[in-house]
């Protein structure tokens, strides 16, 4: 990457940080919904899901992290579709900017939002009674999961910002992804699901990504997941990246 590129990402990173200061009822809005949802689940539905676990709280928070940043990544999509509409990229076609530029800093805007809603959710569940164990290092490996999971979902979420035609298409997309982590070990362990729903739970990525974390907060072997989880978001994330891109050619040029 040259030196133009990283400028003209960071000055327009630094733009759309500004517009994120000027209305954090974004960051607020995507914390609400899988705070609610986490209440919801641990004083209402808890006390009836049997996980092994003495604090249901804990067994959840991983899911409930995952749902957070597909709630974000809305947003991304959102920011897009708007710039678009506005004429902003074509504005930046006619300065001596590195194109894909706008783009990354798009992107790195949508990391340090969830980011910071992550944080707020975890403040949540901490005031609910989650407690971990793990070390720094656990603590370290838990966030870059979560941020290489971000990277992949925003790389996706531009895609429908590029290509939407309207402000609702724009941010539906993200549905599917919040109704993922339901079809996975992230509010109840798969075992307990029927024969069908099981194999398709115990095999798609975000139960690998739930239990990696889930076991790095408790300390205990990681085994396998972890590798599952990294190349689940590993893969996702080149192939989004190298569709987003495509897609963005295809509309500036």
């Amino acid at each position: 990457m040259s030196k133009h590129f990283l400028s003209d990402t960071a000055v327009l990173l630094g733009r759309s940080l500004r517009h994120i200061a000027r209305s954090p009822d974004t960051i607020i809005t995507t914390a609400v919904m899988p705070i609610a949802m986490m209440l919801m689940f641990v004083y209402v539905f808890g006390g009836a899901i049997n996980t092994g676990s003495d604090s249901y709280v804990t067994y959840l928070l991983p899911g409930i992290l995952l749902i957070t940043v597909a709630s974000g990544i809305a947003y991304t999509a959102y920011r897009l579709f708007m710039d678009m509409k506005g004429g902003i990229f074509e504005r930046f076609q006619s300065m001596p900017t590195a194109r894909s530029s706008v783009l990354w800093a798009h992107v790195l805007t949508s990391l340090v939002a969830n980011l910071i809603s992550l944080a707020v959710v975890v403040l949540v569940a901490l005031l609910m009674g989650f407690r971990s164990t793990a070390g720094v290092s656990a603590w370290l490996a838990v966030a870059g999961i979560l941020i290489l999971f971000t990277l992949a979902l925003t790389w996706i979420a531009v895609i429908p910002g590029l290509t939407a035609k309207t402000m609702e298409g724009a941010s539906a997309f993200s549905y599917p992804l919040i109704f993922l982590p339901f079809l996975s070990s992230a509010f109840v362990p798969t075992g307990t699901m029927p024969g069908p729903v099981r194999v398709f739970a115990e095999h798609q990525p975000v139960t690998s990504i739930v239990n990696a974390i889930r076991a790095l907060f408790a300390r205990q072997p990681v085994g396998t997941d972890i590798w599952i989880a990294l190349a689940w978001c590993a893969g996702i994330l080149v192939i989004a990246y190298v569709l987003a891109m495509n897609t963005y050619r295809r509309r500036i040029s």
